[in-house]
């Protein structure tokens, strides 16, 4: 499957599918396409869908392709939110765990699962931290990032301390806890809350620049309330 990602800050990915090619993608995710390409909605199992409903995403799929004897087919899936779209490879061994609602599409060999955080103090205070989404299987997969994206490539032993909500993805072999905020005057003045996600390596991890709660709080003094 050829693909290209245009739009700058405002992106979308255009698919070009050959016949036999499928691409899975998550409802009203789909922007434009060409006529000769079909839809097929699926839960891709009961299970898989519940478990997909806690990390944001609906309960069914789309299955798009081209229809059989039309020839190649175009399709494009456009983000939810002013960032970035990123392309995955995902195979045995390059596992990606991401953030809630970071899937937007991928070919038919990737699968999506939900990851609860075991930890208790990452369920209750670590926000994006407690359910997260993991990509496995054999393909490629595209997630849309919140704003722009830093990447860092930590080693056995590095870490990267991040405020809650700006971890967009990382390696699967990556480690993840929630850390306390250190003094008292730090908690409750500091104003960046009472927790952080340490990420722990080796493996990559993703860093978004201005997840949409982050935005939405900046916007709502300028909202009128209906007052």
């Amino acid at each position: 499957m050829r693909y290209e990602i245009e739009g700058n800050n405002l992106p979308v990915v255009i698919c070009h599918l050959e016949e036999g090619e499928k691409i899975i993608t998550e409802q009203g995710a789909m922007a434009w396409m060409t006529p000769n390409m079909k839809m097929e909605t699926n839960s891709n199992g009961i299970g898989r869908a519940v478990a997909r409903t806690f990390s944001g995403e609906s309960f069914f799929q789309n299955i798009y392709y081209p229809c059989r004897g039309r020839g190649k087919g175009m399709i494009a899936f456009a983000s939810s939110f002013p960032g970035t779209i990123l392309p995955f490879e995902i195979e045995p061994g390059n596992e990606i765990i991401a953030q809630k609602k970071a899937f937007l599409a991928a070919t038919e060999g990737v699968q999506l699962s939900t990851v609860f955080n075991k930890k208790i103090g990452a369920g209750l205070f670590g926000g994006e931290g407690f359910i997260m989404q993991k990509l496995s299987g054999d393909g490629l997969a595209f997630l849309e990032i919140d704003g722009s994206v830093m990447e860092y490539e930590l080693a056995i032993g590095e870490s990267m301390l991040i405020n809650t909500g700006y971890l967009a993805a990382m390696s699967e072999s990556c480690k993840l806890k929630v850390e306390t905020v250190a003094g008292l005057k730090n908690k409750f003045f500091g104003g960046e809350g009472f927790f952080n996600t340490a990420v722990s390596g080796p493996g990559h991890v993703w860093i978004q620049t201005m997840p949409a709660n982050k935005m939405a709080g900046a916007l709502r003094p300028y909202i009128p309330n209906g007052d």
